[in-house]
């Protein structure tokens, strides 16, 4: 695992919120009125834009998030995107965290359809990898696995050495 710049977790952070607002909608779909997921997206977004961090801040939304998650029905593509975006707004304090975030995202979009996993895991695995500044890809992407699993789809993240 290599160490980033703090240009590098930038960007991270910011490729992180995209993959995590790409599946916001199946949260917020069948939680309509809990806003804790997009609100640690923005939260994410204001760091990039500024620069200011403050940990209260970041972590409040991060475990706001993960709360939403928790709270959402277990393995459905809603619970998957809340956590996408508490890890997506965590990587401020840690740029791992971004791999969690287009991790997740990639877990929503298998539960969301789990007829099309296959294909529809693989497209936005393409996409999330497409949007990656080409530095960061190889690192990131070669720790976000994608097994065809059964008739689905299995996605893990491999940490080893160093993460």
């Amino acid at each position: 695992m290599k160490k980033y710049s703090r240009e590098d977790q930038i960007t991270m952070a910011t490729w992180a919120a995209d993959c995590a607002e790409r599946v916001l909608p199946f949260f917020e779909k069948a939680y309509p009125g809990d806003d804790r997921p997009r609100s640690a997206i923005e939260t994410g977004r204001t760091w990039v834009r500024t620069g200011v961090f403050r940990m209260a801040e970041i972590r409040g939304a991060s475990l706001a998030a993960h709360a939403a998650a928790r709270d959402a029905e277990e393995g459905s593509a809603a619970q998957y995107a809340a956590r996408a975006a508490g890890q997506a707004v965590a990587t401020a304090h840690v740029p791992q965290h971004a791999y969690g975030g287009a991790y997740y995202a990639l877990k929503a979009v298998a539960a969301a359809d789990p007829a099309n996993a296959v294909v529809n895991v693989a497209r936005e695995w393409e996409w999330q990898a497409e949007r990656l500044a080409e530095g960061l890809r190889e690192e990131i992407m070669g720790r976000i696995v994608v097994l065809k699993h059964g008739g689905g789809v299995l996605v893990k993240l491999r940490k080893g050495d160093g993460f």
